[in-house]
């Protein structure tokens, strides 16, 4: 396929188009090993999920039935993996996924590692073998081949207060698309585990914030309500996180208890 036809192909990684709109993505993070979960989630109304494979009880195999659920739908499928080696990502790439999210992204090495890890040479390191990804994209190997490099998202995530020193480093790197900034882990790191609403822990991500913001990276974060969802987007935020799957079924169940016990 010459770079002309290429080009004409409609876009494989929605959110970019999201993000070249100068709107904000929005999505889910999915824990729960289950084809059905996956498929109301994509069809809520979220422009991403996040397949947690650092915290979530998820294998290769769940994870690729759990890219697959999301085919035929606009919800574009991403990956957490449980470490910053770069061989983490093979296998999620290879099964579908459109970006893959590194934890503890705490330099500028580790940056760009997350770059090469989801590049086909020479531009990174990424091995051949996307046996399954371009069946869940429509596409034949060599069109999936041509269009990887520009779709596939280098995603790193700010949680520990030692990537401070190195943050403007980071935003500075060639490739990465975007960062999500994860209080649970910061607050942790700041010894105020479990109070990610403390002042030190917000002061801290406002620095974060302050790095990033004029860069060409996409800022992510997590954001529970409506309120704070606003007030992020108006501090530069183009992709937020409104929870994990337990924690939706959990407000749910609880938003159509309330009042009915009374």
């Amino acid at each position: 396929m010459t770079s002309s036809e290429a080009e004409q192909m409609p876009s494989l990684n929605r959110l970019r188009d999201v993000w070249a709109s100068g709107a904000c993505a929005f999505g889910a993070m999915a824990t729960i090993p289950s084809v059905q979960t996956v498929q109301v989630l994509a069809r809520s109304g979220l422009d991403f999920m996040i397949v947690d494979m650092e915290h979530g009880p998820i294998d290769a195999q769940s994870a690729h039935a759990m890219i697959a659920a999301t085919g035929g739908t606009p919800l574009v499928p991403l990956v957490r993996v449980s470490g910053k080696e770069s061989w983490h990502a093979k296998i999620p790439l290879d099964l579908g996924a459109m970006g893959v999210c590194f934890p503890m992204t705490s330099s500028r090495e580790d940056a760009l590692s997350i770059v090469k890890a989801v590049r086909y040479p020479p531009l990174g390191e990424r091995l051949w073998g996307p046996f399954f990804a371009p069946l869940r994209w429509g596409r034949t190997m060599s069109e999936y081949l041509a269009a990887a490099d520009d779709e596939i998202l280098a995603i790193g995530v700010l949680e520990s207060i030692g990537a401070m020193e190195s943050v403007a480093e980071i935003a500075r790197t060639p490739g990465l698309d975007m960062v999500f900034i994860g209080p649970g882990d910061l607050a942790t790191s700041m010894g105020q585990r479990g109070r990610p609403d403390h002042p030190d822990v917000q002061a801290a991500i406002a620095e974060f914030e302050k790095a990033i913001d004029g860069s060409s990276i996409v800022l992510g974060g997590v954001a529970t309500s409506a309120e704070q969802g606003r007030a992020m987007r108006d501090r530069g935020y183009r992709a937020l996180m409104i929870g994990f799957d337990w924690s939706l079924l959990q407000r749910g169940i609880g938003s159509a208890l309330q009042g009915m016990r009374d």
